[in-house]
């Protein structure tokens, strides 16, 4: 297990591997979209070159060093980071802040797709440069296409088991990836020092009302694309912990710039010798390595993406998580392949993931038509947090003031950055877009189901119920049930519990059992909880139980109530139940019958037209996914499933009267 708060060599490697992937394959994209995006080397004077880099520096230094390593870093929950956790600490301040928390969220999660695609892409597009490969293959882009799709799916293969495995191997290759970036940077960048000038903030101001410039300030779309990996670093928190990221991130930072000095050293020999005017897709991270370097190079690049695309899927991975927990989406299965806190893995998504990774691939074929795609839904999210974390300073007993200038600050930064990425709507920029959408609309539909169950939900005193249950639990005129019958039951507040669970055992077909059981799971935010509560209400033969696990621990209930009722029993709070037939020599606990009740929504509910969809959709969404005996590790018990009729609101009353005057024929 990581304690978070330490720093370790084997940490800051670990942090290496999981967390800088996304921000640490920037120098393979950034440049070259640049270039593209202003028509190619020959549109390009040396203020340009300075200027871009001046303006990748201080995006660095501003949003991901300012506002992610110095201040969200400090916004954990527990030792877990994201924009749900961060939704978790500040969330009494307003109901309202469930938007900015589910807008980003989902804006994340959409991004998450196009990273792997558009990584891998531009890696395996180096190998062009490889003379051997290029007298084979020439320009075909379907053999990039064939081998970027290889290597997706393997690297979707792996998630299953865990980053603590992908940590320790990528751990030590990001590292070496880093110092290579430095190492080739340095190579061209001394050189030429005088791209030193490009720190200077100046040429950034310049850039923007440069007439060389042909994007104008929509530059800062292309720009942006340095820095995006920033959401994903504090998303990734809860692998590594903050020490080791505030440790190991100026080297990652200053490693990144000297590529970039690199890649604009290049650049301004390039136009100096005006050879590369006519080249098409050209880039200058291939471009600044020695010829006798590059398929070293390819190679090691094709790595690292597959190491940033790591990055993201577990950030990914960690907010579905996290989006359960907080009742955003219906339960999936999630899988701890690992031994460290938060790591978490959960096939559905992996599964999705992959096929809309593969479908972009496919579609747009190219690494510059993804481009144009990426970057437009990061910016929503980096919005959405700057709005959360103002809640956070004024929290945290910062003054008001400082609160505002802070986030302003950013907010301002992130806008314009996210009006210069709007303009790729048009040529991808909606696919990001329509697939947060889509996100979105799943969030929206279950959060706003469970507003209307929760309003409307009718909750019954299980004390009134009392008499009748030891009535029917010694009825011998009704044949025995179950020994222990087990409902599982969503909410409890005191001795209140949905009606439908009554229902079920009194209206239903009466069952009748030794002990009834009635069983809360609550998840709470530390990680490794394991505790309970029981309530026998003064009876042998009803108990109440609150199972409070951590967001870590896996929810077996039947382990659990096993444990339970021996600790009953030997209290005395519990008569023995001793089997007659049974392998188990003495044995002294009877059998269980878990009933699992399906809510179907009935047609006597007093629902406005859009509330009845809403509801609708989310009963159909919960049939599809998870089921309650897979979430509870209930796969080898006895289970008996019920359908009971969802009544959400009062029933209205039927307008049927009795007809006057209506003699029946005899």
């Amino acid at each position: 297990m990581n304690k978070k708060g330490k720093a370790s060599a084997a940490g800051l490697l670990v942090a290496m591997g999981v967390v800088y992937g996304d921000i640490g394959t920037s120098p393979l994209y950034v440049m070259k979209a640049i270039v593209e995006g202003n028509g190619g080397i020959g549109t390009l004077d040396k203020n340009f070159v300075f200027g871009t880099v001046s303006l990748i520096f201080w995006t660095l230094t501003f949003l991901t060093t300012v506002k992610y390593v110095l201040i969200a870093l400090n916004a954990d929950n527990h030792g877990e980071g994201g924009i749900f956790s961060l939704y978790t600490l500040v969330r009494k301040n307003g109901k309202f802040l469930i938007i900015p928390a589910m807008i980003g969220g989902a804006a994340l999660l959409a991004d998450g797709v196009l990273t792997p695609a558009v990584t891998v892409t531009t890696a395996v597009e180096g190998l062009r440069g490889i003379p051997a490969f290029y007298q084979l293959f020439g320009m075909d882009q379907s053999i990039i296409i064939y081998i970027t799709l290889g290597i997706l799916l393997l690297l979707f293969g792996l998630q299953r088991f865990g980053t603590d495995v992908v940590g320790k191997a990528f751990g030590p290759a990001m590292f070496c990836w880093f110092s290579f970036l430095g190492l080739v940077g340095i190579m061209n960048f001394g050189q030429d020092l005088s791209v030193i000038r490009a720190l200077n903030p100046i040429y950034a101001v310049r850039l923007l009302f440069n007439p060389e410039n042909r994007l104008g300030i929509l530059i800062l779309g292309n720009i942006f694309l340095a820095t995006t990996g920033a959401e994903a670093l504090y998303s990734d928190m809860g692998h590594v912990g903050k020490r080791n990221i505030h440790l190991s991130w100026p080297y990652v930072k200053i490693c990144l710039i000297l590529n970039y000095l690199g890649q604009a050293a290049w650049l301004n020999r390039a136009i100096d010798s005006g050879e590369y005017t006519e080249v098409e897709n050209l880039n200058p991270f291939f471009m600044i390595l020695p010829e006798s370097w590059l398929i070293f190079g390819v190679f090691f690049a094709t790595i690292a993406a597959i190491i940033a695309s790591q990055a993201l899927l577990s950030g990914s991975f960690t907010l579905v998580s996290e989006a359960i927990k907080l009742h955003f989406l219906p339960r999936l299965k999630l899988v701890y392949p690992g031994t460290s806190i938060g790591q978490v893995y959960i096939p559905t998504v992996n599964f999705i993931l992959w096929i809309a990774c593969s479908l972009i691939v496919i579609t747009f074929r190219t690494s510059s038509h993804m481009e144009a795609a990426y970057g437009l839904s990061i910016t929503v999210t980096m919005l959405m947090t700057t709005f959360l974390l103002y809640f956070y300073l004024i929290q945290s007993k910062r003054s008001k003031v400082l609160a505002i200038v802070i986030t302003s600050f950013f907010a301002i930064i992130e806008t314009i950055f996210f009006i210069s990425s709007a303009a790729k709507f048009f040529h991808g920029g909606f696919v990001a877009v329509i697939m947060a959408l889509m996100i979105l609309f799943v969030m929206s539909v279950w959060q706003w189901g469970n507003v209307i169950e929760e309003r409307e939900s009718v909750e019954v005193d299980l004390k009134d119920f009392i008499p009748q249950l030891q009535e029917l639990h010694l009825d011998p005129t009704v044949p025995i049930f179950q020994t222990n019958a087990v409902f599982l039951v969503p909410r409890m507040d005191g001795d209140l519990i949905g009606k439908q669970f009554l229902y079920s055992i009194l209206d239903k077909k009466p069952k009748r059992a030794k002990v009834y059981w009635f069983l809360n799971v609550v998840v709470t935010d530390e990680p490794y909880t394991q505790e309970f509560t029981v309530d026998t209400m003064g009876t042998d033969f009803v108990v109440k139980v609150q199972l409070f696990l951590g967001f870590r621990v896996s929810q077996e209930v039947n382990v659990y109530l096993r444990q339970i009722i021996q600790d009953l029993m030997q209290d005395g709070r519990l008569e023995k139940q001793p089997q007659r037939y049974s392998i188990i020599p003495n044995r002294e606990i009877g059998d269980f019958q878990f009933v699992l009740i399906q809510e179907s929504l009935s047609n006597d509910s007093e629902l406005s037209h859009w509330e009845r969809q809403v509801m609708q959709t989310k009963l159909f969404i919960k049939k599809h996914t998870t089921s309650p005996e897979n979430w509870f590790g209930l796969e080898y018990s006895e289970i008996k499933r019920e359908t009971v009729p969802l009544v959400i609101g009062k029933k209205p009353r039927i307008p049927l009267r009795e007809r006057e005057n209506f003699h029946p024929h005899h």
